[in-house]
């Protein structure tokens, strides 16, 4: 393999759904961070070979989501472009296809990342409203029709909601916050041990933002009904939260015994983020200055309803792509799927004895929490699904040149029971 270079990498802000970008369709979420990156380094329309998108939730009005942020960036129409989906890694996914593709040669210049508005997922008719439709056009005449509206009933209008069906493990049946409950049971992990973990991410990404770390990795976006809004910063972290505080949330998922709570848990977030991947060719080519280096990825599957343990198996499987160890690594950015599931993670890494269940007959090591999520993680900063997986090797690279440190991790659990994982090397030591 050839080596695959991250050029420069940039996210919008995030922000909970049905807030602040609740009216941006998902292409205008990714469209212009792609243009900016273009015009940053003054790249002809037709130098870019490709664009990779992940995205989850497709509208019926963007079906192939990667070759439309193509052409809405202004891309020269020869640039090929499509969609991915691995649900939660689909971003990661997305930089996966271009690191092969890049690193064998086929390519020199792809953009590749994620983008979700979970917002505008959308309400789907029931079957019972969807066969009164039919019905009723195939009704001829006006007495037909009337026959029809006549077996109407309101429970037909009883909504199946999209985001909420995408959420539910069609194999275990459980939804993705019933496995993080799971795993709090099988790993004995206190309430307290959850609610403490929240507040530290809650108030890690409000003082990165109060301290302006995000403002290189993001590009603010217009937003609101008019577009009269310029929303720079991530929207949705608790900023005052207290571990007492969010003790007092109700359980969400398992009403009675759980201890998952909408302030452990990551929020339905809107976002989008992006990379540019590059060739060695395509660098002296164009004179570009690439932020780091992407080393290696690994995906890797588990039990659906233990899903949220696929950091694990994905991190042991990317460090013995890479022949490296965990004690290598500055900085984690592991996506905060809940509470619950990312101190799982932590323990079972730790613990041969528990690793071992899946296969791993070693300790993978100890993840210092100085060093994990430092700037917040999706608890605080949501978690749009398509893009999350980019989203994190963004803040991850950022973070690693801010700190001039060299090697970072990037990782995060997928529904239906997978783990991603991805290794970069900063190259502004």
């Amino acid at each position: 393999m050839k080596p695959v270079y991250l050029v420069d990498g940039k996210r919008t802000p995030q922000a909970k759904a049905g807030g602040e970008l609740k009216e941006i369709a998902a292409p205008y979420l990714g469209h212009y961070l792609i243009r900016h990156i273009v015009d940053k380094y003054a790249l002809p329309s037709d130098a870019i070979d490709e664009v990779i998108v992940g995205n989850t939730g497709t509208p019926a009005k963007y079906p192939n989501i990667g070759r439309v942020i193509a052409l809405e960036a202004g891309l020269h129409k020869k640039t090929s472009g499509y969609s991915v989906h691995r649900n939660c890694a689909s971003g990661m996914e997305a930089l996966s296809q271009a690191f092969v593709k890049i690193g064998s040669g086929r390519s020199d210049l792809i953009f590749a990342g994620g983008v979700e508005n979970m917002t505008q997922m959308p309400l789907m008719f029931n079957k019972q409203m969807t066969e009164f439709f039919m019905e009723l056009m195939k009704a001829k005449s006006p007495v037909q029709k009337l026959k029809i509206f006549a077996t109407f009933r309101p429970h037909f209008m009883a909504p199946i909601i999209a985001v909420e069906q995408g959420l539910t493990d069609p194999f275990c049946g459980k939804n993705m916050g019933q496995t993080a409950e799971t795993l709090a049971r099988e790993l004995g992990i206190s309430r307290r041990e959850q609610d403490e973990f929240a507040n530290l991410s809650h108030h890690k990404a409000a003082n990165a933002t109060k301290d302006g770390k995000f403002r290189d990795e993001i590009l603010p976006i217009t937003a609101g009904d008019k577009l009269d809004k310029m929303i720079a910063d991530d929207l949705g972290f608790r900023a005052n939260s207290t571990a007492e505080g969010l003790g007092k949330l109700k359980p969400y998922f398992e009403r009675e015994t759980g201890t998952v709570t909408v302030g452990n848990a990551c929020p339905l977030t809107d976002g989008g983020s992006m990379w540019l991947l590059a060739s060695e060719e395509a660098v002296k080519k164009y004179n570009l200055d690439p932020m780091a280096r992407m080393v290696d990825y690994h995906f890797h599957g588990l039990e659906p309803e233990r899903m949220g343990l696929g950091p694990v198996v994905a991190t042991h499987g990317v460090l013995k792509r890479a022949g490296m160890k965990l004690d290598q690594m500055d900085l984690f950015e592991y996506n905060e799927a809940f509470a619950a599931q990312i101190i799982g993670c932590m323990k079972v890494m730790k613990d041969k004895n528990l690793s071992s269940k899946w296969g791993i007959d070693e300790v993978i090591g100890e993840i210092p929490l100085e060093r994990l999520n430092v700037n917040g993680g999706g608890i605080a900063l949501g978690h749009p699904v398509g893009s999350t997986g980019s989203r994190l090797v963004v803040t991850l690279a950022h973070e690693l040149k801010r700190r001039r440190q060299k090697y970072g991790i990037a990782s995060l659990c997928i529904g239906g029971g997978q783990g991603g994982a991805v290794i970069i090397e900063n190259l502004k030591v």
